[in-house]
């Protein structure tokens, strides 16, 4: 019986360890993504601010790679978003699968006012986010739907595209 339980503990901390490792390379490609995108004129003053939706490990890790980092002149901050909000106010926001269903919400309030929404849930770019993240064989990569970039009223260049994996709608 020991064996079973320490069996399953084994399992257990290896499946934590996997999915810390995720957010770590998620929030790695949030922040790189910034190099990648052009946010409009309106969006360049002022600390740019990360968004994640609800409780989110990913929030740790964001805020570990972009401490001491700025986009341009602006310092990027990131922030929980708790609660449903003006979500203009934020440059990118980050919705985690858990949260998914909200995207709609988001995207109809954020169209052509240079938010770029990042999800991470299959099949998300090609119906409503511009990024979203996916495992294949094992490796984190994202989609990207340039033509959601554009509905959100962000420039990208053409490597943020090669990187990815391209999806239309």
């Amino acid at each position: 019986m020991k064996r079973i339980i320490f069996a399953f503990l084994c399992i257990l901390s290896l499946h934590n360890l996997a999915n810390a490792q995720d957010d770590k390379f998620k929030a790695l490609f949030v922040y790189n993504f910034t190099k990648y995108i052009e946010w409009p004129k309106h969006k360049q003053t002022g600390d740019f601010v990360i968004g994640v939706l609800g409780h989110s490990p990913i929030i740790s890790e964001l805020k570990s790679f972009t401490e001491r980092k700025s986009v341009g002149s602006q310092k990027i901050v990131v922030e929980e978003i708790l609660s449903s909000e003006d979500y203009t106010k934020y440059h990118i926001v980050y919705v985690p699968t858990k949260l998914s269903a909200q995207v709609a919400d988001i995207v109809k309030q954020i169209k052509g006012k240079g938010v770029l929404v990042v999800t991470d849930k299959p099949g998300m770019a090609a119906s409503l986010s511009a990024i979203n993240f996916v495992k294949i064989d094992n490796q984190q990569k994202y989609e990207v739907n340039t033509a959601h970039l554009t509905e959100e009223g962000v420039k990208h260049s053409q490597t943020l595209v090669l990187l990815g994996i391209a999806v239309n709608n």
